[in-house]
């Protein structure tokens, strides 16, 4: 297990960490959260013995392998596939030591050592490496002409997925994730998502995804005031403990103040009374002692909203047999070569359509964003733009694009330069850039405050058509759900391809996806487009993890299990026989079926032996699901009548939080152990 144990930290003169205790127990998949700099990759530091802490100590087995992601990347020639693999540090010092071995003449003690090393590499499944690293490297978006490209020739986003398969081939016990979904589309998210569900070992992520961290953690520990709380569950059930908290918390300092006032109404009234003096005093002692309750303060909420546009054409957009795709232009001959990318586009937008785009990695999803911005003119067909058409355009890298050295103010200025300065700065104080930060170069910001930053430059242009290309790349869970909260009130019209699914739920009310070169509309919701992905694009070789001994190992790639022939078959029988030669052959023949029928007979028996405890468990467990289900359903009913919140009926909004905490955990134990049930029946199958 992992212990923190009265463990302080300081960065400087801030303090980060205060005397932290907390335990995490092995095979946890653990989701740490915390404000922008309230420690949580100096704590990641703290578990790669990067940094150590100023009082305490961290204390996890010495023998256990930590796997975790590179921040940086060489611009090396090597091959795309044979990094990944470089993640197997084991491996490939195996594979070194046998070269070296190889190379040296030929004698006994030289055979024993290079039989050993063969043996280890058969453990380190050595064998499967290349198929395991190939499996990896398409899950997060890359072709298998890409994996033989060099390490230089990828962009800085794509080399971040190559050291994350890095970290994801090294066999590991501890694995260590910082933002991994910041360079990842939706389709690679999801691939990463079935993989890490699956993962083994102890798992530490950071994500400001809540869809992602719901899907993969089963505990939450929060960063809070230089301390470390473990919440049990993911994030959303973090979400309602933490606010059960808050409301027990308020609850206790409000008794504790009414008691504080009772004490001090007495003393003044009786302290210079001498018959009542004795008791003043020992109220005064009382009073004295009484720990101060500090509130549980809630993250300070940050929030925005777009402004009504001027005006809104309708339709806005209009694109007739367009083709999509990029020109380019032969530095020798001066020869124009066009690619297409998404073919034949008969596609208008209205007033008040909330698109969200999908496709997997390279479809063209940017491509189409580019051109409907106007960023790409179309390579054939037509584009009518709606008379007063303004975008409001994030793209991918939008952030890249804004001045370092310029101050949030001089962005502002400059797309309206006839505005008082003062507007201007009251416009970015909304947008969190107060004081003297409105008026300094943005260089030292942090990812999030740039997006940030890009987002009140958009806001500010009182834009009718929005395209977001990943607006919450950088941005932290508050600043995500304020987006969220401004575009659900967006009142013109929205295309977004997100990675983020909250926000593509909260945001959209269709999806269109851009699939085989073409553009069409998806008649489902996020869950089917995840199970129409696994089943077409991703349906084989998901099923990969890393090396860690036979006790993990993997057949690669998946493939439907096919029912072995029953033990008493014969092991070559022909389709059909010929008769038989003579009466001895069909007494064979005879006793043979005989033995066959008993033999399946005693396997029936056995098999429904078997079967029966487990549907027994199975029919019990369905009862209890039931019961929970209508106990989860009343709860929420009576949570969502308006009155459950008033100051009355505090004691019982309590009361039913703790009790919708309880049965919502209950229920999903006893999901996943109908699921473990049904698993083991159709193995008996």
């Amino acid at each position: 297990m992992i212990r923190f144990i009265q463990v302080s930290l300081m960065r400087g003169v801030k303090p980060l960490l205060e005397q932290v205790d907390v335990t995490l127990n092995p095979g946890d998949k653990i989701g740490l959260i915390g404000a922008n700099g309230a420690g949580k990759s100096s704590l990641f530091a703290m578990m790669r013995n990067e940094l150590h802490p100023d009082q305490g100590e961290i204390d996890f087995p010495a023998k256990w392998r930590v796997a975790y992601v590179a921040q940086e990347t060489p611009p090396l020639e090597r091959a795309a596939l044979d990094y990944a693999i470089d993640g197997d540090v084991n491996l490939r010092k195996l594979e070194a030591e046998l070269a070296r071995l190889e190379a040296e003449p030929e004698s006994s003690e030289n055979g024993l050592a290079m039989g050993e090393i063969y043996s280890a590499l058969a453990d380190a499944d050595a064998y499967t490496v290349q198929s395991r690293g190939e499996q990896l490297l398409l899950g997060l978006g890359f072709t298998l002409e890409q994996m033989k490209q060099p390490v230089s020739s990828f962009s800085g986003g794509w080399r971040m997925r190559l050291n994350l398969a890095q970290a994801l081939m090294c066999p590991s016990d501890l694995l260590l994730l910082d933002e991994p979904t910041n360079h990842l589309d939706l389709d690679a998210i999801i691939w990463l998502e079935d993989w890490l569900k699956r993962y083994t070992g102890t798992l530490l992520i950071i994500s400001h995804d809540r869809d992602f961290l719901d899907e993969i953690v089963n505990v939450i520990v929060h960063i809070d005031e230089r301390k470390l709380k473990r919440y049990s569950g993911n994030y959303s059930s973090f979400e309602r403990q933490r606010a059960a908290q808050m409301i027990l918390a308020a609850g206790a300092m409000e008794k504790q103040q009414r008691k504080r006032a009772h004490l001090e109404s007495f003393i003044n009234r009786f302290k210079a009374k001498a018959s009542k003096a004795r008791q003043a005093q020992s109220r005064m002692k009382a009073l004295a002692k009484m720990e101060e309750l500090a509130p549980l303060r809630a993250a300070a909420e940050f929030s925005f909203e777009f402004r009504e546009p001027l005006n809104a054409p309708n339709p806005l957009l209009v694109m007739e047999d367009v083709d999509a795709g990029y020109r380019s232009e032969d530095e020798k001959t001066g020869e124009i070569s066009s690619k297409t990318i998404v073919n034949h586009i008969n596609f208008s937008l209205q007033i008040g359509q909330r698109i969200g785009l999908l496709g997997v990695n390279g479809a063209g999803k940017s491509t189409l964003i580019k051109t409907i911005a106007g960023e790409l003119a179309p390579l054939t067909g037509t584009a009518t733009v709606g008379k007063g058409l303004n975008i409001g355009y994030f793209a991918q890298h939008q952030v890249e694009m804004l001045r370092h050295d310029e101050s949030p103010l001089w962005h502002l200025a400059k797309i309206a330069p006839t505005v008082r300065e003062q507007e201007l700065r009251n416009f970015l104080g909304g947008f969190n850039f107060p004081g003297t930060m409105v008026t300094s170069p943005i260089a030292p910001f942090s990812g999030g405050e740039k997006a940030r930053l890009a987002l009140a430059l958009i806001v500010w242009q009182r834009p009718n058509l929005l395209l977001l290309d990943e607006p919450t790349n950088h941005l932290d869970l508050e600043t995500r759900e304020a987006l969220t909260e401004a575009l659900a009130q967006f009142e013109g019209t929205l295309v977004v391809v997100s990675h983020d699914r909250h926000l593509l739920r909260a945001t959209t009310d269709q999806f269109i996806i851009v699939a085989d070169g073409k553009l069409q509309p998806f008649d489902g919701d996020l869950d089917d487009y995840k199970d129409w992905m696994m089943q077409t694009k991703l349906g084989k070789g998901t099923d990969v993890l890393p090396a860690a001994g036979k006790a993990n190992q993997t057949d690669y790639p998946v493939t439907s299990p096919v029912a072995p022939a029953p033990a008493s078959a014969p092991a070559s029988a022909p389709a059909s026989a010929a008769p038989a030669a003579n009466s001895g052959a069909a007494a064979v023949s005879s006793f043979q079926s005989k033995e066959q029928k008993r033999q399946a007979a005693e396997d029936r028996q056995r098999l429904s032996a078997q079967r029966k405890p487990l549907e027994q468990k199975l029919k019990k467990v369905d009862e209890q699901m039931a019961k929970r289900s209508t106990q989860k359903s009343q709860i929420e009913a009576q949570l969502a009548e308006p009155d459950i919140y008033d100051a009355a009926n505090k004691p019982r909004l309590i009361k039913l939080l703790a009790e919708q905490t309880d049965v919502t955990r209950e229920l999903g134990e006893l999901e996943s152990e109908w699921l473990s049930l049904h698993e083991q029946l159709e193995a008996l199958a």
